[in-house]
């Protein structure tokens, strides 16, 4: 059971790799929800929504980073495109995740594309 703190249960806090063990063992052949949940004392429900995560493979353990493939293709410049003062406007950046869409056009800070890319592979 979840400990007592002032009368309220505190909430267990499980990292990604406990709740891959677990939602993997009701993978396995003949296993209930139900009755791997009450063997670790966690709700079924939320069993039910890191298989969820799981199957999306948001419970996968997180690197030092991941490579991605990239395409790499000339464009012809635009004379009529502008660029705002002291940028240059070589390039575009197109980056399609699957359930998002990135396009950077001229120079990019790469930790503002880095925090961006981190925030949308979450």
């Amino acid at each position: 059971m979840a400990e007592k703190e002032g009368g309220r249960e505190k909430r267990r806090m499980r990292s990604k790799a406990e709740r891959r063990r677990i939602v993997e063992e009701t993978l396995e052949p003949g296993a209930s929800v139900a009755r791997v949940a009450r063997a670790h004392e966690v709700n079924a429900n939320q069993v039910f929504r890191w298989r969820k995560l799981y199957r999306e493979g948001r419970l996968e353990p997180r690197g030092p980073g991941t490579l991605l493939p990239v395409r790499i293709r000339r464009r012809r410049e635009n004379p009529r495109r502008k660029a705002p003062d002291g940028v240059s406007a070589t390039g575009t950046i197109d980056i399609d995740l699957g359930h998002a869409r990135v396009r950077i056009h001229g120079a990019a800070d790469p930790a503002c594309v880095r925090a961006t890319l981190e925030g949308l592979v979450r």
